[in-house]
């Protein structure tokens, strides 16, 4: 006669230890608020989260109205760019055990751009600068229709700028970009590098005629804030300074 043996294994839930962490979030309504004020919240997780499982803890269990941007959740979309202890960062791709669990976690909206509600800024000021700078391919037509081929060491030579997910990240790092509204910021220049140096483009005078100005790659003062908070890892600083190169100098 067999003899059933309890199963001692634990359930999944047992298997993961959850924490309690405190967020202070800087929350802002303009109906109500007249200025940012600093609001805390004890969310419990797991280590593997990430800061936006937080905010979506945060915002379905305590608080609906801790409003945010966020759409793919993968670090696609680069909507959901946010300050997150004072460096900017994707929430999305920022896991909770990467940081100092032992102390609050504080996120606020990125800087420089104007602030609309909680984590939420105005991203036009920042698409302007972008189109301003003609991001898109301009070649006239092809003799006989045929494609307009290139080598792969053509297309490595601006391979890193074609990354940029347009999050603002870059730009809003920039201590020049939030002292001076007028200057185009590193993710326009990054995008204008990425068609200067595209061997189909004819274009590239155009664009150099545009950031050749004050407001222009001459108000970068080459901090690296931008490439440090490229969620993406591209060379922004590099990138900037090639431009400045090709002013000078001339496309290569």
């Amino acid at each position: 006669m067999s003899t059933a043996v309890a199963d001692k294994r634990p359930s999944a839930a047992e298997a993961i230890p959850t924490f309690t962490a405190t967020l202070i979030i800087r929350r802002f309504d303009p109906d109500v608020d007249d200025e940012p004020r600093w609001e805390d919240f004890d969310v419990e997780l797991y280590q593997t989260d990430r800061v936006l499982d937080a905010l979506h803890k945060i915002k379905w269990e305590q608080d609906g109205s801790l409003t945010f941007r966020r759409s793919c959740a993968h670090g696609i979309c680069g909507s959901d760019a946010m300050r997150i202890n004072g460096r900017n960062r994707l929430a999305c791709k920022t896991l909770i055990k990467d940081l100092d669990i032992t102390k609050p976690i504080y996120v606020e909206a990125i800087k420089g751009l104007p602030l609309e509600k909680d984590l939420i800024v105005d991203m036009e000021p920042f698409f302007d600068s972008y189109k301003e700078i003609n991001p898109f391919l301009m070649a006239g037509a092809t003799k006989g229709g045929k494609e307009r081929t290139q080598s792969p060491v053509e297309r490595a030579r601006f391979d890193d700028t074609t990354k940029c997910i347009l999050c603002a990240a870059c730009t809003s790092s920039c201590p020049v970009f939030w002292t001076d509204g007028q200057y185009f910021g590193p993710a326009a220049i990054v995008n204008a590098h990425r068609f200067i140096f595209d061997s189909r483009d004819e274009g590239s005078q155009v664009r150099l005629d545009i950031l050749n100005d004050k407001e222009g790659v001459w108000r970068c003062r080459t901090t690296f804030n931008c490439t440090d908070a490229c969620p993406r890892g591209i060379q922004v600083t590099q990138a900037i300074a090639e431009v400045k190169q090709a002013i000078i100098k001339g496309k290569p």
